[in-house]
């Protein structure tokens, strides 16, 4: 039985945090395409922010060596060659590198790797909690911080958890729906209105509102879309049950 898990690992020289960094509005996520010849190319989608901000970023940054528009659109996707090796990234961070390029040997997949200013979120999938372990370890041994924000048994192969598409919930979208909900903005009557959601979050009431329309819509299409072809009106889902969440880590 696999394990799901979603998590943060703080390490500000980790690939393309200086863009996050650059461009905070954005939200980033990537891919990494192993290449034998060269550095590894990745490709980095834009789902939210401005993709001119991001674009200037790359041109400033010395972590990018060169970037290919691949698509334009409500997502915006980049091929982003790196300047530096591995090493040269991560050599003044990391001391075992060895080990850090042993472990994308290791039973493992990543369904999301989201750049964040200080480090990267990752949603990934471990063959078993040994596995997920050596993970956290690692990044613990090397001093860097490790935040386990949630861990969940697949049983059912992780059927509905978000991928690096649309379909996944992005942090900012997350953390606005744990916020409202939070808050009491989904409750009848409601504990608090959008403007009080949107000052808790420090953004304007217009881009809150956007967020929550859009995690709206992801889970939509997700949850409800996905079960509407199964013709099962049963309340208590038996998905539900087997994939029970381990831990989950409340909004800060």
């Amino acid at each position: 039985m696999g394990l799901i898990a979603e998590y943060e690992v703080g390490c500000e020289a980790l690939p393309l945090t200086g863009i996050a960094r650059a461009v905070p509005a954005a939200t980033l996520t990537v891919q990494m395409v192993p290449n034998a010849e060269g550095h590894s190319p990745f490709i980095v989608r834009v789902h939210e922010g401005p993709a001119d901000a991001v674009e200037d970023a790359f041109e400033a940054s010395d972590f990018v060596a060169e970037y290919t528009v691949l698509a334009e659109g409500e997502t915006h996707r980049y091929q982003v060659i790196p300047a530096p090796s591995m090493e040269e990234q991560l050599g003044d961070h990391v001391d075992d590198i060895r080990g850090l390029r042993e472990l994308s040997a290791a039973d493992a997949t990543f369904d999301r790797l989201e750049v964040r200013p200080d480090g990267w979120r990752y949603v990934g999938r471990f063959v078993d909690r040994e596995t997920f372990d050596t993970f956290r370890e690692f990044w613990q041994s090397e001093g860097h911080s490790f935040r386990l924000r949630r861990l969940t048994r697949d049983d059912e192969g992780g059927a509905g958890v978000g991928s690096d598409g649309d379909d996944a919930l992005t942090s900012r979208q997350r953390a606005a729906v744990r916020t409202a909900y939070e808050m009491g903005y989904f409750e009848i009557p409601r504990r608090a209105s959008l403007e009080d959601v949107a000052a808790e979050l420090d953004i304007s009431a217009s881009s809150c509102s956007e967020r929550l329309r859009r995690a709206q819509t992801h889970l939509v299409e997700t949850h409800v879309d996905g079960h509407a072809h199964t013709g099962s009106t049963d309340r208590d889902d038996p998905t539900d049950r087997e994939r029970r969440p381990l831990l989950e880590t409340p909004h800060d």
